[in-house]
């Protein structure tokens, strides 16, 4: 089977729903020990004890550990060393884990928890962001000095004259909520210690090198110790980062010090209650406007809270900062945003990477701006989007690739009827019941990790004796199907069926560290360094046939499992070609490394080339309100992404469809609910995801631009199709009911029967 014929073909399809895949809680070991975490109810304080004797009495117990029995650094972090593997000086949110129960079976593990006391000096909690920045506010970390994590800026031309030149000038402000991740499968890890002395870790992570290099500081030895191998994973959305890393410390740490393997698997109120979430945002958004529909000038605060611990923060907020126009190009801009501890849960990475909370605000304001000065939204939108060439609020000359905002504007705009279906929006008034809407939003995104990080990715591809291949590449499968997607790009490139490719699951010590699984870069980065590896390995194929084909280097050419010479010349098979290799000493091996290219950032003025591509996108949604109860019914969404060349279609609509999903909780349903620092909502019978009811019928359109400077011409998709909707949603809940919506999730009460007039105008 040609690899052009299976597009939608998937490499773990028949295992995982058979269930036949083995996710890590699958895993047996001989003499396997059980572990627990242990938590208190205090949600700051300081630590004067943790007293474990009763609990280390306890049938079937084995060891307990506390922060005492870490051999290397309890503190880990990605950006800032705070985060503890156990708490140690301080109890800093109410999901801190203070020890660990390790016992014969799970069950005597979780009683045994239960034993552990800690004594402790109750402090005040800081639980809101703006109390925390205020002179003299308690701190969460003494050693900071404040509760400031972080602050980035743009600058750009100048705000005081830009509101000058401005006819109208407006400011809201908007809130946005904490959410879950809400993935199928909790954290889970086992360590295994070998005879070698090294630890080998498995677990329901995203990032394998990021666990590493977790699990090898906690323990206190050399990377090459730990082994993490790649495991199948039922979700993660982002949020099996640095929590899922130390989950799996903890299990190494025991299993180093006890000789046995070490298990814990999470119940979903411990996975709620100590994993990080989406990070919660305050908002104030100021914009000035001609008369004509242009924008002269945008400042903006943003606030987000960060919870006890660094995590991601600062990098969630640069992307926040980096985009806080949404596409649109302002000539003079100033934002302002600041990243703040608090004793609330930890936010850290999901799905969008703080560009949700910000395009829900952005989307809103051109909608109110539009209105203000009395322009039809669509129309305010293309005088002000950023087009071939445009330079954006940092800087950059979008000139590298093809700017697609009008196509895939045009394409929703079309597949919708939108313009028709607005004008028969309620806007408040309806004989029915039911009130009608339809709105829409528009976003841009920097691919990959930009200037938030060194990007690089490699592939391994290594063609056996009998001409099968195995094939390494050093992203990860999140559940997203990276796998099967390099696997296409390889049979493409090499011009091979796809039942040579072997995928072999990589694991930290055969293949080097490239980097997270995040920032949609998987397909864009791996794919890349899979096609250059195909093309290093076609060279060397190249070399060794030539001859044979009596033909240049420059003109072999790899299809339909052969390799060809002149077009009337010899051709030979590709297994052929591989023992010819082979006879000549020579291997059919290939290293491939894609490089993203070179981007610059001023972190004074917030200027510079933040991104190295850009991806387009745009959302519709229709939907109801009921006046009675305020209920909102989603009709119909519609998408419409570049993607730079769709590698595996059906797996793209799959990415549509599942952001959609996600992002329709995020408009309408999640939220995480605590009271004084403790969350309320700790299982998914209390926390709302949607339902199937809940969705509306979903039509993806899929617009391909071949990025120049990616190899595989693939761009990035992951993400973008998550971070529109929201503000989509909030827009045709205006067009339905009249009233703007500014705060997350979106609760609406029973309309009045009829609203003021002036209300209910476009």
């Amino acid at each position: 089977m040609s690899a052009e014929k299976n597009k939608a073909w998937r490499n773990d399809a028949h295992a995982k729903v058979t269930g036949r895949a083995k996710f890590t809680d699958d895993l047996k070991f001989a003499r396997c020990l059980h572990a627990a975490p242990v938590y208190s109810d205090y949600v700051h304080a300081k630590i004067i004890r943790v007293v474990t004797e009763d609990a280390a009495k306890a049938p079937g117990v084995v060891k307990v550990l506390t922060a005492c029995d870490v051999p290397g650094t309890n503190r880990f972090g990605q950006i800032i060393r705070d985060f503890r593997i156990f708490a140690d000086d301080k109890i800093r949110y109410h999901g801190d884990v203070v020890a660990m129960v390790v016992g014969e079976t799970r069950d005597l593990a979780i009683r045994a928890a239960a034993l552990v006391r800690v004594e402790a000096t109750p402090l005040h909690a800081v639980l809101d962001p703006e109390e925390a920045l205020r002179p003299g506010a308690v701190l969460v970390h003494e050693q900071h000095g404040s509760n400031l994590v972080n602050t980035h800026r743009v600058r750009r031309g100048d705000i005081d004259d830009g509101f000058r030149q401005a006819d109208f000038v407006i400011e809201e402000n908007f809130r946005t909520q904490t959410i879950e991740h809400a993935y199928m499968e909790p954290e889970v890890a086992v360590s295994v210690p070998r005879p070698d002395g090294v630890i080998e870790v498995c677990g329901s992570m995203q990032h394998p090198f990021s666990t590493r290099r977790f699990v090898a500081a906690c323990l206190g030895v050399p990377l090459s110790e730990v082994e993490v191998i790649g495991t199948p994973m039922g979700g993660g959305f982002g949020g099996k980062d640095d929590t899922a890393a130390i989950v799996c410390a903890r299990t190494a740490l025991a299993a180093k010090l006890l000789g046995r393997p070490v298990k814990m698997v999470y119940r979903r109120d411990w996975s709620i209650r100590e994993s990080y979430k989406r990070h919660p945002y305050r908002v104030n958004y100021k914009m000035g406007v001609t008369k004509d529909g242009h924008i002269t000038a945008v400042q903006c605060k943003i606030l987000a809270d960060g919870g006890a611990y660094c995590s991601v923060t600062p990098w969630v907020t640069w992307r926040s900062t980096v985009q806080c126009c949404g596409p649109y190009v302002v000539e003079n801009v100033h934002c302002d945003t600041q990243g703040v501890y608090t004793n609330n849960i930890v936010a850290g990475a999901m799905r969008g990477f703080g560009s949700p909370q910000m395009n829900f605000v952005v989307e809103q304001m051109v909608e109110i701006a539009a209105k203000k000065v009395g322009l039809f939204s669509i129309e305010f939108r293309r005088r002000n989007m950023v087009r071939q060439g445009s330079v954006t609020i940092t800087g950059q000359k979008l000139d590298t690739h093809k700017v697609a905002m009008d196509e895939v504007l045009d394409a929703v705009l079309k597949e919708t009827g939108y313009e028709e279906k607005l004008a028969k929006c309620s806007h408040g008034k309806s004989a029915t019941d039911e009130l009608y809407g339809i709105g829409l939003a528009m976003s841009y995104r920097g691919v990959s990790l930009g200037a938030e990080g060194v990007d690089f990715c490699a592939a391994i591809i290594n063609v056996q004796p009998d001409g099968s291949i195995l094939l390494e590449v050093g992203v990860h499968e999140n559940g997203q199907g990276a796998e099967s997607a390099m696997s296409l790009l390889a049979a493409q490139e090499l011009g091979v069926s796809l039942g040579r490719i072997r995928y072999r699951r990589a694991s930290t010590s055969t293949v080097p560290d490239s980097g997270t699984t995040v920032a949609s870069r998987g397909t864009i980065m791996g794919g890349g360094a899979v096609t250059l590896a195909a093309r290093e390995l076609k060279q060397k194929i190249a070399e060794a046939v030539c001859e044979k084909l009596q033909c240049a280097i420059a003109d072999v050419r790899f299809a339909n499992d052969r390799i060809l010479g002149r077009t009337d010349g010899e051709t030979i098979s590709f297994d052929e070609a591989i023992r010819q290799m082979f006879q000549t000493q020579r291997f059919p091996h290939a290293f491939g490394v894609f490089r993203a290219p070179r981007v610059s950032w001023d972190e004074h003025t917030g200027q510079g080339d933040a991104y190295f591509t850009w991806v387009y996108g745009c959302q519709a949604v229709e939907l109801t309100v009921n006046k009675k109860t305020g209920k909102v019914k989603l009709l119909h969404a519609t998408a419409a992404h570049d993607v730079g060349r769709a590698v595996n279609r059906e797996m793209v609509r799959g990415q549509f469809f599942g952001g959609m999903a996600m992002a329709a909780g995020y408009g309408l349903h999640e939220e995480i609910n605590s009271k004084d620092g403790r969350i309320t909502n700790l299982n998914l019978n209390t926390y709302r995801i949607p339902r199937a009811m809940d969705l509306p019928e979903m039509t993806a359109l899929i617009v391909e631009n071949p990025d120049p400077q990616s190899p595989t011409g693939a761009k990035a998709l992951g993400e973008p199709t998550t971070e529109i909707l929201a503000p989509a949603i909030a827009n045709a809940i205006y067009h339905a009911t009249g009233k703007r919506e500014f705060a997350l999730p979106i609760k609406l009460s029973a309309q009045p029967e009829e609203l003021p007039e002036e209300e209910c105008r476009l």
